[in-house]
């Protein structure tokens, strides 16, 4: 049987050798924003390991938009030239380089999650945090975030525009708005974060239209004949939250709007989320906004193994298949995956000799 894991898909003027996605994750080992060998090093390792397309973490469009002090930043022309020699390096293993752009919003300014994630003080490194409405996402946040006027939207659009820019002169070739998981965006889309009266709040129209407008200045930026990538948070999993039909009826003006690929993850926007996690239990998003929207989708959650993922694609419930965790453990997660699947790939020269049994 011919391995639909390891067939090509072309997006656009984009090839890629695989359905494995490298999913974005949060590296926190950043100075200022700067990349440094850390970045790339981790990426540039799991372009050796196979994969077909790996999605830098969640890159900041604006200091104020950083989860944590050490994220990666694209908010100057000066971070570029790093990012453009791992995007260099990527490309040379005949992988694509892709990025996500992101705003933490109301849970940003605060620590890493091995120092237990809390939110930062003003004189531990932290500032003042943005959101569509002034509710804290910890309860015991002493310092809420502040509610957005109409300058800061505009600002926010601007800066993801902006970092567009920065992003293609870089050389990534895949771009990622990222409006899941509870920051900035998915906090407009959500009834439980948003609470505004002005046309950012209200309606599904009003909730969805920051995003829309984010899309439209990306856009500008960003070649028509490039991916160009959405991740949303399918169901908040909580009661009166942002749920999956919302998600499909985003998902099909999204596709109008000239989107590729919906990258269906979910949860993130409360405290009180009741998540029923079991291996792949976010396939079903994936499945169904493919389906009823007839765009592109990638499925991402407890997928853990070549045959489950061989399974999505056989399946027709997703295009794509990203892997974090697993892709933390396994940093050669394609070519073992190849190896296991007995799929016809080319190895990198110095690794060739692993294909041999001992």
């Amino acid at each position: 049987m011919t391995s639909k894991l390891f067939s090509l898909l072309q997006i656009k003027s984009i090839i890629l050798k695989n359905r494995i996605v490298i999913s974005p994750m949060c590296q926190y080992s950043a100075h200022n924003g700067f990349a440094n060998d850390w970045h790339l090093v981790h990426l540039g390792a799991r372009a050796i390991g196979g994969a077909g397309l790996i999605i830098q973490e969640a890159t900041a469009v604006s200091p104020e938009g950083r989860i944590t002090p050490e994220d990666l930043g694209i908010w100057s022309d000066e971070h570029i030239e790093k990012l453009k020699q791992i995007t260099s390096f990527i490309l040379t293993e005949n992988a694509i380089p892709g990025i996500q752009l992101a705003h933490a919003g109301r849970k940003a300014s605060t620590s890493p999650p091995w120092q237990e994630r809390r939110m930062l003080t003003e004189a531990e490194n932290g500032w003042q945090t943005l959101a569509p409405s002034a509710i804290p996402y910890y309860d015991n946040n002493p310092h809420p975030p502040k509610e957005m006027t109409r300058e800061d939207i505009q600002k926010v659009i601007q800066d993801f525009k902006d970092a567009t820019r920065r992003a293609h002169e870089a050389c990534y070739k895949v771009l990622e708005i990222h409006a899941a998981h509870g920051y900035l965006i998915h906090q407009f889309l959500s009834p439980l974060c948003n609470n505004r009266t002005d046309e950012y709040g209200g309606s599904f129209e009003n909730r969805i239209r920051l995003l829309l407008e984010i899309l439209e200045a990306v856009k500008t930026e960003w070649p028509n004949d490039l991916p160009l990538f959405v991740r949303i948070s399918g169901a908040d999993w909580a009661p009166g939250g942002w749920d999956i039909d919302e998600s499909v009826k985003l998902a099909k003006i999204l596709k109008e709007k000239g989107v590729d690929v919906v990258d269906c993850s979910s949860g993130g926007a409360v405290h009180h989320q009741k998540i029923p996690v079991t291996p792949g239990y976010q396939v079903p998003i994936a499945e169904r906004i493919k389906k009823e929207a007839g765009i592109h989708t990638g499925a991402v959650g407890l997928i853990t193994n070549a045959h489950q993922a061989e399974e999505v694609l056989y399946k027709e419930q997703a295009d794509l298949v990203f892997f974090a965790r697993e892709s933390l453990r396994d940093p050669n997660i394609g070519l073992n995956f190849a190896h296991e699947l007995k799929a016809d790939i080319i190895w990198p020269k110095q690794y060739e000799r692993a294909q041999l049994e001992d």
